[in-house]
């Protein structure tokens, strides 16, 4: 049967589904997920590799491709070691959260356009409403307490440490990640994942709304735990963070949940900024790109740039201190998201009114926010240069003359000071009395 696929726009599409189509798409986007996972990990060893100049996997399977399915059957099958004080059933529970809050995000991630599948006609996604987007932040915001979970159960401080660090990291940019949305909420005038790729059919929102996908770029990296925001799982300051006590099957688990996010973010990005299915130019010239499962090409080569965007940032950047990747969230990425809220709003408000066109003052208001956003940082660097300078004079001159007789006892001086001019102390000599009756 040939049938023409149209885009998804209209959510009464969604829900009259059999239950065997929905069965089939539960588990296609099961096994689609597994399947990138184990070959995010095995580009991330041959990428970083590559970058590292060694060699990567190349032993198992052709190019090393099945060495992550062969680590993933190890660690199912070796010996679970579990810590004598752990709460047993928070313990377990943890690792199942975190998996199973990043496979159920992706149940709204539209994949392409309306398809034949079974002699029924379907759109390419599970399920969408009109709040879907919504839908993702709430799940991953429950994903974050299978990590916190996990690092109290284990009853150990270093873990504990690391589930901390996660909560925090996960409140500051959440509402960075939230932000970054609400452009595409006023520019879209849906929060349905659909409509709002839907809406990029002439022009993709990453142009239009670039401030909000960088700060959607940089809050996924944060979001997903990765370098170099990895801090809830610093080796050198944490041993392994909240994971550090779980061992075969439930840190694959962990393992999984985490590549699984990384995908799971991607696919976000993709459907708010790139266009979702849609072919690039110059591919869209050609008719039938957008059609039947060809779009299906387009949403994963999209996904798996944002994937080696991951692989090249752990493999490049160095980890960040805890405190300046806190002050980034929250003095950086929020009032600029809140900024650039405001803009757009303005924006949509004077298209609506017929004031000056929005997508001129959107492309002018990005310069701008642009060119404000690297002065504060060149003029921060150097007020701090100022202070560092002021600091060494200061200390300088505090040092310059030293009293090695100013507690009473002489001390040695440290480098960089020098010592007044000795000073001695006078000493009074008396003679001893003469007796009377010597002679003289």
């Amino acid at each position: 049967m040939n049938i023409r696929s149209e885009a998804v726009g209209d959510l009464s599409t969604f829900g009259t589904d059999p239950i065997g189509v929905v069965l089939v798409k539960v588990l296609g986007i099961f096994v689609i997920l597994v399947l990138l996972t184990l070959l995010t990990i095995w580009a991330e060893r041959r990428v970083v590799g590559r970058m590292q100049m060694r060699i990567g996997p190349n032993r198992v399977g052709p190019f090393g491709l099945l060495q992550s399915l062969m680590d993933g059957v190890k660690l199912a099958l070796k010996e679970e070691i579990v810590p004598k004080g752990v709460h047993y059933a928070v313990y377990w529970l943890a690792p199942v959260i975190s998996a199973g809050a990043a496979f159920l995000t992706f149940a709204v991630i539209p994949l392409g356009p309306t398809v034949s599948m079974f002699g029924h006609i379907t759109p390419l996604q599970l399920t969408d409403f009109p709040v879907s987007v919504l839908y993702v932040l709430a799940i991953a915001s429950i994903g974050i307490y299978g990590i916190v979970l996990g690092g109290w159960a284990s009853g150990s401080t270093y873990p504990l440490l690391g589930g901390l660090r996660s909560s925090a990291q996960m409140i500051s940019y959440e509402i960075a990640m939230g932000l970054s949305f609400v452009a595409v909420f006023l520019y879209a005038s849906s929060m349905s994942t659909s409509q709002i790729v839907a809406g990029q059919e002439h022009l993709w929102y990453i142009v239009l709304l670039f401030p909000s996908f960088a700060i959607y770029a940089t809050a996924m990296v944060g979001e997903t735990n990765r370098a170099p925001f990895d801090l809830p799982e610093a080796e050198g300051e944490l041993v392994g963070g909240f994971q550090t006590e779980y061992s075969s099957l439930k840190f694959a688990l962990f393992y999984l949940a985490e590549y699984v996010n990384m995908v799971t973010v991607s696919a976000m990005a993709t459907t708010l900024f790139l266009g979702g299915w849609r072919a690039p130019y110059p591919i869209s010239m050609w008719s039938q790109a957008n059609t039947g499962w060809w779009p299906l090409l387009w949403f994963f080569g999209k996904v798996f740039a944002f994937l080696f965007v991951f692989i090249w940032l752990r493999g490049t950047l160095p980890r960040m201190r805890y405190d300046q990747f806190m002050k980034f969230g929250w003095k950086v990425l929020i009032p600029v998201s809140i900024a650039w809220i405001m803009v757009v709003a303005v924006a949509r408000y004077l298209r609506n009114t017929g004031g000056l066109a929005s997508r001129n003052l959107l492309f002018i208001a990005s310069a701008v926010l642009f060119v404000v956003v690297v002065a504060s940082y060149v003029m921060e660097l150097r007020t701090k240069k100022r202070e560092e300078l002021e600091q060494e004079r200061a200390e300088l001159e505090a040092s310059a003359e030293f009293d090695p007789f100013a507690g009473g006892f002489p001390v040695p001086p440290m480098p960089g000071q020098t010592p007044q001019a000795s000073r001695r102390i006078p000493v009074t000599v008396t003679a001893p009395a003469v007796e009377s009756g010597e002679e003289q």
